[in-house]
């Protein structure tokens, strides 16, 4: 469960950088829609007893809550292609996934002998990945996975078309599902085609707005160690990019730096649907070595190499202090954006018109119990 991240870069140390040509063999592209169940209201701004959205390469696409139960865009070009149709039936499917969740998180919480006076969390996300290389679209991978309080409950093995319980507590319900054959026919079915058509088909629609995605801005800065006074960190950081897939090598004398060397703070969501990755290594502080950052991206024709300037922000007293603090809460800000943005990326989940009419009705018959 959890936030799903790409980083396809290797470090090696003294390793030459692979070829421009090489570094973006291929492209990966996902459908993900992602449900969660709150045991009880929890009174809290923006966090509803049931959610549910869809992700198109990590973009949301749809959305719905268990306070204005309504299947909405979240894309323009969502809204403009998909008919009144598919969002009146979408909002149906959408209801009843929340009457089979709250009935599913009460069936949970007894057989898990837990506390009503509790908050109990159950979600759902399943979807497809495809991989694109030139003129070739070819199905990657499905996934179909439940998860009870965050942790991994039950998940379905698309090879060999059956339920994996991971604890004991899903052996009943893994017992159950994989008795009803059409269900894991179906399920495979779904994950295999169904799905991967939809993908295509979305990525079609939002053309202009999908594909084309968001270059990285790159900076490279570097400030006193607050563990040593004889150390520097130096920090590169991509903001602003989209897709998620990237490459970023912190280089000194043009070789990358091996991994073990490196702090990184993986790939991470901004607000406004762009991502952000920040990676540091520890230096010396009279270091005078040529560092840069290096950083490959599919909307770049050629990387983008940002060399660092020698200078420290805050190593001067009262030099920058002012920015050093606004970096320092906007860094604390984009966190607890990113963890929000991670826990609502685990807690909601959509399935399509045609699913939600054929799954979906399957699985309304198909308790946990």
């Amino acid at each position: 469960m959890g936030l799903f991240t790409v980083l396809c870069s290797v470090f090696l140390l003294g390793a030459a950088v692979p070829a421009w040509s090489d570094t973006l063999i291929s492209e990966t592209h996902s459908l993900y829609y992602i449900y969660t169940a709150l045991s009880k209201p929890v009174g809290l701004p923006g966090i509803y007893q049931f959610t549910a959205m869809g992700l198109l390469d990590d973009r949301e696409i749809d959305y719905y809550n268990s306070k204005e139960q309504k299947k909405i865009p979240r894309q323009t070009w969502m809204e403009e292609k998909m008919d009144k149709d598919y969002w009146e039936k979408g909002t149906q499917s959408r209801k009843s996934k929340e009457q089979w969740f709250n009935v599913n998180v009460d069936i949970l919480m007894k057989r898990m002998r837990h506390n009503e006076s509790d908050v109990h969390v159950l979600q759902w996300r399943h979807g497809c990945e495809i991989e694109k290389q030139g003129s070739e679209v070819k199905f990657s991978k499905g996934i179909d996975e439940y998860s009870y309080d965050g942790d991994n409950f039950l998940s379905f093995d698309d090879k060999d078309s059956q339920w994996v319980a991971p604890v004991a507590a899903a052996l009943p319900t893994k017992r159950k599902w994989d008795n009803v054959t059409i269900l894991n026919q179906y399920t495979k079915g779904y994950l295999e085609k169904e799905c991967v058509d939809w993908l295509n088909k979305f990525r079609v629609f939002g053309d202009k707005e999908v594909q084309k995605g968001s270059p990285p801005e790159v900076h490279v800065f570097a400030r006193k160690s607050t563990k040593d006074k004889t150390k520097l960190k130096l920090t590169c950081f991509a903001t602003g990019f989209y897709p998620k897939d990237v490459t970023l090598l912190i280089r000194k004398y043009r070789s990358s730096l091996p991994e073990d060397e490196i702090e990184s703070s993986g790939v991470r969501p901004n607000h406004e649907g762009t991502f952000q990755l920040k990676k540091s290594v520890i230096i010396p502080v009279d270091e005078k070595a040529d560092y840069d950052c290096y950083v490959a991206h599919r909307t770049l024709k050629e990387p983008i190499i940002s060399r660092w300037d020698g200078t420290c922000t805050d190593c001067k007293e009262g030099s920058n202090w002012i920015i050093v603090i606004v970096v320092g809460a906007v860094v604390i800000v984009v966190a607890l954006v990113a963890a929000i943005g991670l826990y609502l990326y685990k807690d909601k989940r959509h399935v399509f018109t045609r699913q939600s009419n054929t799954n979906g009705a399957v699985q309304g018959i198909m308790l946990m119990e």
